[in-house]
């Protein structure tokens, strides 16, 4: 079994700051559990587009709000806590959050923590002994 809290993540490798955002990775790859888990909060008045290629995410609002645009069909959906948008076809997509958002995100594949945004907004395949599979 595994327990933790944000307070054992804050500060830590798991803790990533942006200018955009910040997430809190509290379940990675290294537990051995098939998806990884997160909490987020990217910051009101920015914009942050993005493409997960190599993974499937699932998105979970619980506080504030935001509008998702599919950069592929052009549909835009106003999301509020209690609402989820789910990835599964790897869209291209772009956040801009009205208010801080605070969000609950599952990744599968499971990610390592030490992944950051490249150029198309995707995250590179790694495994945990760093090893990029792309």
């Amino acid at each position: 079994m595994i327990v933790r809290s944000l307070d054992d993540i804050n500060g830590t490798d798991a803790d990533v700051v942006t200018e955009n955002w910040r997430s809190r990775r509290i379940v990675l790859a290294r537990d051995g559990v098939g998806f990884s888990f997160h909490e987020t909060v990217l910051y009101a008045g920015t914009e942050t587009s993005m493409w997960y290629a190599n993974h499937i995410e699932l998105v979970h609002c619980i506080e504030g709000e935001a509008e998702v645009t599919n950069d592929e069909t052009g549909e835009t959906f106003l999301i509020t806590p209690g609402t989820l948008y789910l990835l599964n076809g790897h869209e291209r997509h772009t956040v801009r959050p009205k208010t801080d958002f605070r969000v609950l995100c599952v990744f599968t594949p499971p990610v390592t923590g030490r992944e950051v945004h490249d150029e198309n907004g995707s995250y590179p395949l790694l495994t945990e002994d760093a090893t990029d599979t792309d």
